[in-house]
């Protein structure tokens, strides 16, 4: 049951739930200006879920799992995955930030890098520590050509 609960898609509706409630019920005066908040918004929040679906799609053609708790059975490094090692995690931190500036929550603009912090520490590095295992030389030269998020 954990395993179902502790995934990266429940930690950023968590952060967006955050980010809603500061915006509706204290919102502070802060704002980003509508035109480009909402476009920029608009822009991370389409990138974010394009990425994040052009990545899952890359894997399961690969025939690997993009589920953070079961074992990869193949290293994808090719298409997104040669521009950012995680870019999953990457869609998820853009989604958190357009939806943001969306809803001019300027104040949970810090729910961003605290976002990263939490995924890199709860899901990334036990990842790559298991991918470091299993594909051993092939991860060391993927990890040294690719940074792990942009």
């Amino acid at each position: 049951m954990r395993q179902l609960i502790d995934i990266p898609p429940v930690w950023l509706a968590g952060f967006l739930c955050a980010a809603w409630w500061q915006a509706s019920y204290h919102p502070m005066g802060l704002s980003f200006g509508p035109i480009w908040a909402d476009l920029l918004g608009g822009l991370l929040v389409g990138g974010g879920l394009l990425m994040v679906l052009l990545s899952m799609v890359q894997m399961r053609r690969r025939r690997t799992t993009f589920m953070p708790h079961q074992d990869a059975d193949h290293l994808v490094t090719d298409g997104i995955f040669g521009i950012s090692r995680n870019p999953i995690y990457l869609g998820d931190g853009m989604i958190l930030a357009g939806f943001i500036l969306y809803w001019d929550a300027v104040p949970s603009l810090v729910l961003v890098p605290i976002f990263v912090w939490v995924v890199e520490k709860r899901f990334i590095e036990k990842e790559e520590a298991a991918l470091r295992r299993k594909f051993l030389a092939q991860f060391d030269r993927y990890s040294q050509q690719t940074r792990r998020w942009l």
